[in-house]
């Protein structure tokens, strides 16, 4: 898969330490990934989850270091593009306010 804007996992990494191992896990899984929809992308990350937001849109999330961090991305499963969309704690994803920027 194409990763769009890979730099937003390292500027979060470095607010979040704890966060850095399994971003970097996540990014080198992602990158030589081949998903072609959600079944394929949870057979490398089994907790996986398509949330429709307030756009009536798609958007895939993974649980990152346990449920400490949530990595909220669109993936396009078509041109085989996945776009970071926003990386949260698990405080401010419990809050659903981001289902409306999205």
């Amino acid at each position: 898969m194409r990763i769009i804007k890979p730099p937003r996992l390292l500027e979060f990494a470095r607010k979040h330490p704890k966060s850095a191992p399994s971003l970097l896990h996540w990014l080198s899984v992602a990158k030589v990934a081949q998903w072609r929809n959600l079944t394929a992308t949870r057979a490398d990350f089994p907790h996986a989850d398509e949330v429709r937001v307030s756009s009536h849109r798609p958007v895939t999330v993974f649980n990152i270091s346990g449920k400490a961090f949530r990595l909220l991305t669109a993936i396009h499963y078509e041109t085989g593009k996945v776009f970071i969309l926003d990386l949260l704690t698990h405080a401010e994803y419990s809050k659903n306010t981001w289902k409306n920027r999205l």
